[in-house]
């Protein structure tokens, strides 16, 4: 009964991932705006304004604009092409496998232990918790797949000239494996850990909390607008839950660390930090659109496929 549950989870958050990658992608692209050192029309060179002046061109400073999700997403078809929103998905497919794979299964195991045999309910402070123990101990183990997919999908935005150019997931982690380290798979561990523990125990905590609440009150039957309405919540609150720490996860995995060169950043707290002093603390919540838009049929799609699969695999 155990690995049902790791089989099913996996299967379903293979499929939430891979649908909605594209908007996870936009995600990612959005996060890195401002960033320092990052392509951006900060510095513009412009014709003088006035006629006496000398007809050599000027540097000014202009306040970079912020761009949307749609237009991100419209930029990046119309410079790579559509497929490349589909870039690092083999990145995804590897992360889901190792990390949603292990916190769904892990998850699904603490609930049946700490579910109360009498009532057959589990207290939400349990749910939480089995939530945190989940996702810290899944994303522990996808972090390699984490790093690499957020460099897959970052690639785009760089100069042609300073492009990684991955070939493959597998390929990305070969590469920081021998240019940077076995270590370097685990850049951001700490914070990829927190996200997912704050994720997971909202996410999982929340769908179960909610679906259990409309079925008590008679709300809604138990089928697809049920689950469809609990996921969307749930959803919602996980957005709102881990977008900071995603922010500095995306920035600090990103990171191109150089031979002989200080790194951008010391670690999370620098990045935190350095974030919030160039950028004003609402930077924290960059890509929160896209992280939503994305979040919220990534969690439909999820336990919506999950509900299905556990039905066609209930005699198992």
């Amino acid at each position: 009964m155990g690995l049902k549950g790791f089989v099913e989870g996996g299967i379903a958050s293979i499929v939430a991932g891979c649908s909605t990658h594209p908007l996870d992608l936009i995600k990612v692209r959005m996060q890195l705006q401002g960033e320092a050192g990052a392509p951006n029309p900060a510095f513009r060179t412009v014709r003088p304004a006035l006629a006496f002046q000398t007809p050599s061109a000027a540097h000014i400073h202009v306040p970079p604009s912020r761009v949307g999700p749609l237009a991100v997403g419209i930029r990046i078809v119309q410079q790579d092409g559509a497929a490349a929103l589909f870039s690092g998905v083999s990145a995804t497919v590897l992360r889901q496998t190792l990390y949603s794979t292990t916190r769904m299964g892990l998850y699904d195991i603490l609930k049946k232990r700490w579910t109360d045999p009498g009532t057959g309910n589990m207290p939400l402070t349990s749910k939480i918790g089995a939530g945190l123990l989940a996702g810290g101990i899944g994303a522990a183990v996808g972090n390699p797949a984490d790093v690499a997919m957020v460099r897959m999908q970052a690639d785009g935005r760089l100069p042609a000239a300073q492009r990684r150019n991955y070939k493959s997931v597998i390929d990305a982690i070969s590469q920081m494996s021998k240019r940077e380290g076995v270590a370097s798979l685990w850049r951001g561990s700490s914070l990829t850990v927190n996200r997912a523990m704050l994720v997971t125990a909202s996410q999982l905590a929340s769908y179960d909390q909610i679906k259990e609440t409309i079925l008590s009150k008679g709300l809604m039957k138990d089928g697809i607008g049920t689950h469809v309405t609990a996921s969307f919540a749930a959803g919602f609150v996980a957005s709102v839950a881990s977008n900071p720490v995603d922010v500095i996860k995306t920035r600090v995995m990103n990171m191109k660390v150089e031979a002989g060169k200080e790194p951008p950043y010391s670690g999370a707290l620098d990045c935190a930090m350095k974030t919030i002093r160039a950028e004003g603390p609402m930077a924290l919540y960059k890509g929160f659109l896209p992280t939503i838009s994305r979040q919220g049929p990534f969690t439909v799609v999820l336990f919506v496929t999950l509900e299905q699969v556990r039905k066609l695999l209930k005699d198992f």
